[in-house]
């Protein structure tokens, strides 16, 4: 089929005037799918009517026209003084979660096999020093600037990830980039998003493996906890997916572990021999016995999708029961560890979780259903019960 172009038009509630003209695909309206001969569209949002793509003969372009609703209602009317409210509730929750994740978060990272097993950074980039002393090295030393807000059309929330060549002893002022990844999601997006008003989140990120035919095949499940007793230290845990038909294999994982040195100040200063952490991939990994058993807490859950924002905090906590064998568990250095396990309903589980404290860890959960569609999201502090 030939390539063509998309003009969208919005019409007001009598159809008559022509509201706004926008060139597709726009945030906000990027995930649609449809034929040039009927709409058969999925919106992010509730419109009353899907009316018809008119094409022209060459099939070189279309126009896609959306019904705004045609009168105001009481069924209407209540449906948006519960939007109203929840929409504050997220706001309020929203700044307080801002607050706690916003900031320069520094520290180190690694990159993980599906066993548990570091990977040693690229030759290239290891100093000559440590390989004349045959020193292997694992960890990128990492910065991570991070800014939560609110705006008028919902909240946001954009960080770049930022490695820095591995230097010998501590030579902060001549660290130089050796990567920068950002990202960048708001309410329009089609990222799922969910958070906790302490700072902590998971989030799933796209990740495009084709470049030629844009084939999206792979997803980063990035949980990010907060230590419930320093909310100046935290973990992101990255579990790599490939989507292999209509099933979720891990590829591997990628660890930061960061501590918050101040404000927001997007990159601009870097903690060098101030900070407080340490290279960690090569330290000895969490014991199965510590976490496997029978583990009760609080869960906070979020369920996708949902028909308001991709964008969600996580609700009202509930008892929660896990239980852990240690086949399952890849364990890792810093007290962490994940799993991917698939129930008997071919529901995939993606697990990681941080022992805090013998017997105590804060968990994070994501359940996918049978065709790899993100279900539930849920955060937990959990208690061993029994081994």
């Amino acid at each position: 089929m030939a390539a063509f172009s998309i003009t969208g038009v919005i019409l007001s509630p009598s159809n008559q005037c022509r509201l706004q003209t926008l060139p597709l695909p726009v945030r906000g309206f990027s995930h649609y799918s449809f034929s040039l001969t009927k709409t058969h569209s999925t919106f992010p949002f509730p419109v009353n009517k899907y009316l018809s793509i008119f094409n022209n003969n060459t099939m070189t372009s279309a126009t896609l026209i959306i019904a705004a609703p045609p009168q105001v209602t009481a069924a209407t009317t209540a449906d948006s003084d519960v939007h109203k409210f929840a929409s504050a509730s997220i706001t309020s929750s929203w700044a307080e979660f801002a607050e706690n994740v916003s900031g320069e978060w520094d520290g180190f990272g690694a990159d993980f096999t599906v066993e548990g097993k570091p990977i040693e950074l690229p030759e290239s980039v290891v100093p000559e020093a440590y390989r004349e002393w045959e020193v292997k090295v694992f960890d990128w030393q990492t910065q991570c600037p991070t800014l939560a807000q609110s705006h008028d059309n919902g909240p946001s929330l954009k960080y770049k990830t930022v490695m820095l060549l591995p230097t010998v002893g501590c030579e902060a002022d001549a660290a130089t980039t050796y990567s920068i990844q950002e990202r960048d999601l708001t309410a329009h997006h089609y990222s799922p998003l969910a958070y906790q008003s302490t700072g902590c989140y998971v989030a799933l990120w796209p990740v495009i493996t084709n470049q030629i035919n844009g084939a999206n095949k792979s997803i980063e499940l990035e949980h990010c906890l907060i230590d419930p007793r320093d909310k100046q230290s935290r973990v992101r845990i990255i579990q790599v997916l490939e989507l292999q038909e209509s099933a979720l294999k891990l590829q591997n994982i990628r660890i930061f572990v960061e501590q918050w040195y101040g404000p927001f100040r997007n990159g601009d200063q870097l903690g060098g021999c101030a900070i407080r952490d340490s290279a960690f991939a090569a330290t000895q990994p969490l014991k199965g016995s510590q976490v496997s058993g029978v583990w009760q807490g609080l869960s906070a859950v979020a369920t996708f999708p949902s028909s308001h924002s991709m964008i969600q905090q996580l609700g009202t906590e509930s008892v929660c029961e896990s239980i852990r064998s240690e086949g399952d568990l890849i364990l890792l250095p810093k007290q962490l560890w994940c799993s991917v396990t698939r129930a008997e309903n071919n529901e995939t589980c993606c697990e990681v979780g941080w022992l805090l404290d013998e017997g105590r860890a804060i968990t994070s959960k994501c359940t996918f259903s049978s065709t790899a569609k993100l279900k539930e999201i849920a955060i937990a502090c959990e208690t061993a019960v029994s081994a």
